[in-house]
């Protein structure tokens, strides 16, 4: 599990095809891989991923073919940079809002710059959208963020100087494919609600 506060933005060093889908090398600092273990999870732009080698300053993972169907991740190059969170431990402290590190879906990326903000409005599939509240919890490439507007097929959030700073969502550009993952605690309650509606 995780919380959706970004810990360090990591480098792409290099991605190579495999017969199980692709490896991927990231550099990052010291500091975030201290104690880590082989067999850790790490989110990589929101998706768990598990470590299957790592050094003073990079850490190794593979990707298997579902995980590139239903994320970004398949696009992703050398040199790409991408948001990194180690898994949650107990006692740490929840800043933004516990994550399972499973995308939910992928949403193209529309910047509406105004004058002391930036919106970032992106397309989400109708099925999803349901899930998805005004004043809500929701992760963009495993950043918690909080839903501003929303529409039948789309949602905003507002992007303040700290997560800009923080995280790689100040390289996008429009029509980026970003990972969404809706609040676990929200879908669990309309699938309850959903389900009783069902029975009656």
């Amino acid at each position: 599990m995780f919380t959706g506060i970004v810990q360090e933005i990591g480098l792409v060093s290099h991605k190579e095809e495999t017969d199980a889908g692709i490896t991927l090398e990231i550099n990052t600092s010291s500091r975030f891989l201290k104690d880590l273990n082989i067999g850790a999870s790490i989110a990589v732009n929101g998706v768990c991923l598990t470590v299957i080698n790592f050094s003073k300053n990079k850490v190794s993972f593979d990707v298997i073919p579902e995980t590139l169907r239903v994320t970004n991740l398949k696009f992703i190059s050398k040199g790409s940079e991408v948001n990194l969170e180690r898994s949650l431990k107990f006692g740490d402290e929840v800043g933004g809002h516990i994550l399972s590190g499973h995308v939910s879906c992928t949403g193209y990326s529309n910047l509406i710059y105004k004058e002391e903000e930036v919106e970032l409005l992106i397309e989400c599939p109708e099925e999803w959208v349901k899930y998805i509240f005004l004043k809500g919890y929701v992760a963009i490439n495993g950043a918690s963020l909080t839903v501003a507007k929303k529409t039948d097929n789309s949602f905003s959030v507002f992007l303040i100087p700290e997560t800009l700073n923080a995280t790689n969502l100040s390289k996008i550009s429009d029509k980026d494919l970003l990972n969404v993952e809706v609040d676990q605690t929200t879908y669990a309650a309309v699938k309850a609600l959903e389900f009783r509606n069902e029975e009656n």
